[in-house]
């Protein structure tokens, strides 16, 4: 289990825990909860959520939380298992050692011709 506090306007970037199922309870404030379905459809599934409110991310999809209250939220997550591996999307891809090529990057990401 862990306890994240999210100041104003924070998150927690997309990422994923490729060994267990994330259930997420709020304790103060509203969050933005949200998850990617799996390839080919690739939907986003999102929220807003409250105090008291429960939510589920299902094990190796990509999700993520961000704050919309004015003030500072809390939350408690419990993982499905001891050692549930986090992947931060961003630093995988943009912080890739060595580097993952720049033109191979913009082409997955579509902003090149």
């Amino acid at each position: 289990m862990a306890r994240i506090d999210f100041a104003p306007c924070g998150i927690n970037p997309p990422h994923t825990h490729p060994r267990a199922t994330e259930i997420l309870t709020i304790i103060d404030g509203s969050i933005q909860v949200g998850f990617v379905t799996s390839n080919p459809e690739n939907r986003l599934i999102n929220k807003v959520i409250q105090k008291g409110d429960v939510f589920v991310f299902p094990e190796g999809l990509v999700h993520f939380q961000r704050n919309i209250g004015y003030g500072n939220a809390v939350a408690v997550v419990g993982l499905s298992s001891q050692n549930p591996g986090v992947i931060t999307v961003a630093n995988v891809v943009f912080g890739a050692k060595p580097d993952i090529p720049n033109d191979l990057l913009a082409k997955a990401f579509q902003i090149a011709s």
